[in-house]
């Protein structure tokens, strides 16, 4: 009656998911070293008023809403580079950034329209960290410097800063916490 019980228990466990990477054998005893992935630990919020856990919920919705736009940028920028810079003419560059451009218009247009400014400034900060460049780089590379400077002004109009970098440690700590919450499933 037993033995039925314990064959249950051991079909439950699961395989561990870490790397093997070495063994020690010490007289009888053998200790395995195992690598595991990261382990996160992030604080628990504590809000002084309901409005601003408000304001935290909607940073939260709003970084879960813009979050895969910079991961598929990420995923297009690596895709595109490589072949951007493998083309000899600039011609042939523009027709790829213009087929480029036109593809995702068609596929996003709709939904960028609906964002708000805050929405567009967590995409910069969002695009940097998942491409470890900012948008004015990225924009002078595949478009040239006066674009970059003309979308440049058209951001400082609307209170923003495409040079604006990523700073995980000080002022983006909220948003990297968030956004390794949303990798992990927890959002």
């Amino acid at each position: 009656m037993i033995f039925p019980l314990l064959t249950l228990g051991t079909k439950a466990q699961k395989q561990d998911s870490g790397q093997w990477v070495m063994g020690i054998v010490e007289g009888n005893d053998t200790i395995i070293h195992v690598r595991i992935g990261d382990v996160w630990i992030f604080p628990e919020h504590k809000f002084t008023s309901k409005r601003q856990q408000q304001r935290y919920s909607r940073y939260v919705e709003k970084v879960k809403k813009v979050y895969p736009v910079a991961v598929e940028a990420r995923i297009l920028l690596n895709k595109y580079e490589p072949q951007y810079y493998a083309l000899d003419s600039q011609r042939e560059r523009r027709k790829l950034m213009k087929n480029l451009e036109k593809e995702l218009l068609d596929k996003h247009k709709e939904e960028l329209k609906k964002w708000s400014i805050s929405d567009g400034k967590i995409l910069l900060k969002l695009i940097n960290r998942e491409t470890d460049r900012n948008a004015y780089s990225i924009i002078k590379d595949f478009r040239g410097d006066v674009s970059a400077m003309f979308w440049q002004g058209i951001a400082r109009i609307f209170k923003n800063n495409l040079k604006d970098g990523y700073h995980p440690e000080n002022e983006d700590l909220i948003l990297e916490e968030i956004v390794r919450k949303i990798e992990m499933g927890y959002y």
